[in-house]
């Protein structure tokens, strides 16, 4: 795979074309049918990355996510500069992070001035990181970024997790330059050695050491084309990745906690029962997070309270979450089977999802093995990347039944 990456050639290294020809205009002279085919595509290249077999996935992940906060973050090629963009981008992935995530911890870094800060530590509460990046509005842009800081302040977070979880960088490099204190190349046989994946996005151009970072560490490299594919590239780092070798199996032992209410019984009901406390997940900070009786979540081991879930309780460390917490998390260990690819079919003219018309431009219909069904492109896509549920599956009662069972 490496071989074949380095074999290809840049667009500026490959020979004279006439790109203007791949452009063709239809009959009533517009471009908009050939626009939609190179849409259609693009989605089927979408379809054929999803469309992977049974693997293994990193359920519980640690994710750093790197944030160049150099002078170049202040040009003005994404709008309206390149930090205020990538915040923006940053609170929906959080977002959406931990809404296909909820047992993962994330935590967040800039860099600048040659130094690598911290931002928020590892942690499952999401209000908290998107607080942090709307509070990261005004910080100023200056000095040199150090690439080799950011991943030793992350390794030093990540390298004590538990062998079952997947641990991972994801940075957002947009200068073309690092100042780094010592050889990068030993910090990278340290992310190696720690199962420690890199991912980096960059925001200018192609940058070599950032390649060979990602390309040894198992992570991917990007570099952006505008505002959109921006976006789409940071949005991809959303799904769990493929564990890279052979990962610990083991039991996790987690916490399902319950509020505390009152119980009725006159008895029973006593003055400490119904007095305010702090919730440990703020008590250290300015503002604490004052509960009544009713409110909060209580560890089932220690009886600690909380006001959010999930999160890793701080006396005892049991790791606190809720049946629909891994209720989301399931369809990532059984995903559902790729569907067989067909031309179409001449008894089926209408979807079965959206009964839309399958129309001339996409030839090509996607059959659900077990159902039998056929849906259409965009059905297929939405199928895998949000309802994880064949909807032909599901209203059928005996393939449901089978599916169960």
């Amino acid at each position: 795979m490496a071989d074949e990456e380095e074999t290809n050639e840049y667009r500026w290294e490959s020979g004279y074309e006439k790109t203007w020809e791949a452009i063709k205009e239809d009959d009533d002279g517009l471009l908009e049918s050939n626009v939609a085919e190179i849409v259609a595509r693009a989605k089927r290249k979408r379809a054929a990355l999803k469309a992977t077999g049974a693997i293994q996935l990193g359920m519980m992940r640690h994710l750093f996510v790197v944030i160049d906060a150099s002078e170049c973050m202040f040009l003005q090629d994404l709008k309206p500069t390149r930090f205020l963009c990538v915040l923006k981008l940053l609170e929906l992935f959080v977002h959406e992070f931990f809404d296909l995530n909820p047992i993962s911890q994330l935590g967040i870094l800039t860099t600048k001035v040659k130094r690598s800060e911290l931002v928020t530590a590892l942690a499952g509460n999401q209000k908290k990181h998107i607080e942090a990046l709307q509070q990261m509005k005004d910080t100023s842009c200056e000095g040199e970024p150090s690439l080799q800081n950011s991943l030793e302040r992350a390794m030093n977070g990540l390298k004590n997790m538990p062998a079952h979880s997947s641990r991972e960088v994801l940075v957002l490099f947009g200068s073309l330059t690092t100042c780094d204190p010592g050889d990068i190349k030993k910090t990278i046989k340290s992310l190696k050695e720690n199962n420690i994946r890199v991912s980096i996005i960059g925001l200018a151009a192609e940058v070599r050491i950032c390649r060979e970072i990602a390309k040894r560490t198992g992570g991917t490299y990007n570099v952006l084309l505008d505002d959109h594919h921006l976006k789409e590239l940071i949005l991809n780092q959303v799904q769990p990745p493929a564990v890279a070798g052979s990962m610990e199996a083991s039991l996790v032992k987690m916490g399902f906690p319950g509020g505390k209410t009152g119980s009725g019984d006159g008895a029973s009901d006593s003055a400490a029962d119904h007095a305010p406390a702090y919730c440990l997940c703020h008590i250290e900070n300015e503002t604490s997070c004052l509960m009544g009786n009713n409110s909060g979540y209580n560890c089932p081991q220690c009886g600690s309270r909380y006001c959010e879930l999930p999160v890793e309780c701080k006396q005892c460390g049991l790791t606190l979450v809720s049946a629909p917490h891994l209720a989301r998390s399931y369809h990532h260990l059984f995903p559902i089977k790729p569907f067989i690819e067909r031309t179409e079919v001449p008894e089926m003219t209408h979807c079965f999802a959206c009964a839309k018309p399958f129309g001339e431009l996409d030839p090509n219909v996607y059959e659900c093995e077990n159902c039998k069904q056929i849906v259409c492109l965009d059905c297929d896509l939405f199928i895998r990347e949000t309802l994880h549920t064949c909807p032909g599956c599901a209203s059928d009662p005996i393939t449901a039944q089978m599916k169960t069972n």
